[in-house]
């Protein structure tokens, strides 16, 4: 490999180990990383700019603004005490029933959003009910990363896999849809096992829950209403938006459009485009181009080369290896920079054996990467954000606290799926 190859890679490891760190804000890394490689040559700017998939900024910037105005409304904090008031006050009810909310928004939404706008209240209802918040906070980020899993829009890795791989909405409810109601069956078991002990409170505390009166939470129902057709407008058109002939980044656009049109002289465009995370769009663009620069230099050819050397080009052990090494990887580092790491390699050996037979490696991709951020505090973005709320609100998270329940969670999530991947497209 010449020098440049060597630089290329040395600047993508120690980007890595500073986000892995947290020492940098995460964003500024890989666009400093990112611009280095033009710089040095290791990417044209041409190239660079070519290399960043504008069907999943476009879809994430859409979602973030129909998200950005849905949530003034007060929908998300209606739907989290109702959830709490039809659980009767039982702390272990509650517990489960905010994760399965949590994993239905997350799968037709978006995971990090959908735990920035639960969090608050859920810590509110623990709090009334005299237990410490963090088991509730814990895992309504663990289920945000399952439900997430299961659809293209759920978590950011899989709209980056979806674009990728030309895989429509349909395509990952339909292959990832049952094994995912499988690992949240697993998941409300072992959580009752896990913390049913601390979920014991008085008559008198339930009696709170039961007092809330979730109406005063809606703050605009006509333009709750509004939000509520076109979410459903949205994920009716990524079910069939290949029948149509768009991608689904055209769909979300027009839905965001519709919903911006509507929602004129009760919401403020100003204070949309100014509330939007423009971050997150910022880091995708960077890490886009931060891996076609490996591409370029032949790195990933080099790790797709030893990864199917190491299974000797047997697809199930390759499906199998990739959800246990995208579940162990994804558990120390953000799974977002993992998968715009693994997505070149997917597609190198899909070049090599034809995207029928490399299908099967797309889910496993998915889950490995997704499931496997449950693992640790740091593992997935959803995970940092959860605890950032905690912690404000006076509840620290450590790692240890995280980890010590979402390892053994990953532990089964991964152990399901592989056997659901090697049973259903291999045997």
């Amino acid at each position: 490999m010449s020098i440049l190859a060597w630089t290329a890679l040395i600047l993508f490891v120690v980007a890595y180990i500073i986000i892995f760190t947290d020492k940098i804000n995460k964003i500024l890394i890989v666009l400093l990383t990112a611009v280095l490689f033009i710089i040095l040559r290791i990417i044209s700017q041409e190239d660079a700019f070519r290399a960043i998939d504008w069907n999943v900024i476009f879809k994430l910037i859409s979602m973030l603004i129909i998200i950005e105005i849905t949530k003034t409304t007060g929908l998300f904090q209606y739907l989290a005490i109702k959830t709490a008031k039809a659980a009767h006050g039982d702390p272990l009810k509650i517990l489960i029933f905010l994760s399965l909310i949590t994993a239905v928004i997350s799968a037709l939404l978006d995971n990090v959003t959908t735990i920035l706008l639960l969090s608050p209240v859920t810590i509110l209802i623990a709090v009334e009910l005299g237990i410490a918040p963090t088991p509730f906070v814990i895992c309504l980020a663990i289920a945000s990363n399952i439900g997430g899993t299961a659809t293209f829009t759920g978590d950011p890795p899989n709209i980056m896999i979806g674009s990728a791989a030309k895989l429509s909405f349909l395509d990952f409810v339909v292959n990832l849809g049952p094994v995912i109601l499988i690992v949240l069956a697993a998941f409300s078991v072992t959580i009752i096992f896990l913390f049913r002990k601390q979920m014991v409170v008085s008559n008198a505390r339930r009696a709170r829950i039961m007092d809330f009166d979730e109406s005063k939470c809606l703050e605009n129902k006509p333009l709750m209403i509004k939000c509520i057709v076109v979410l459903i407008i949205a994920v009716a058109g990524f079910l069939f938006h290949e029948n149509l002939g768009f991608e689904a980044a055209t769909v979300a656009l027009f839905s965001a459009a519709i919903l911006l049109l509507l929602s004129r002289g009760e919401y403020e465009l100003d204070d949309c485009f100014r509330d939007v995370e423009w971050g997150i769009l910022f880091f995708f663009m960077g890490l886009f181009i931060m891996v076609q620069g490996l591409v370029d230099m032949g790195w990933i050819k080099k790790w797709a080369d030893f990864l199917t050397g190491l299974t000797k080009g047997n697809l199930p052990l390759t499906a199998a290896l990739l959800i246990w090494v995208s579940g162990i990887l994804s558990a120390v580092i953000d799974n977002i920079p993992y998968v715009a790491t693994m997505i070149p390699m997917v597609q190198d050996i899909s070049a090599t054996i034809g995207p029928e037979l490399a299908q099967p490696l797309w889910w496993a991709l998915s889950l490995g990467a997704c499931l496997g951020g449950n693992a640790t505090l740091i593992g997935a973005s959803a995970n940092v954000v959860s605890a950032s709320i905690c912690t404000k609100n006076g509840y620290p998270i450590t790692f240890m606290d995280f980890t010590k329940y979402g390892a053994l969670i990953t532990l089964i999530s991964l152990v399901i799926c592989t056997g659901y991947v090697l049973l259903r497209y291999f045997s």
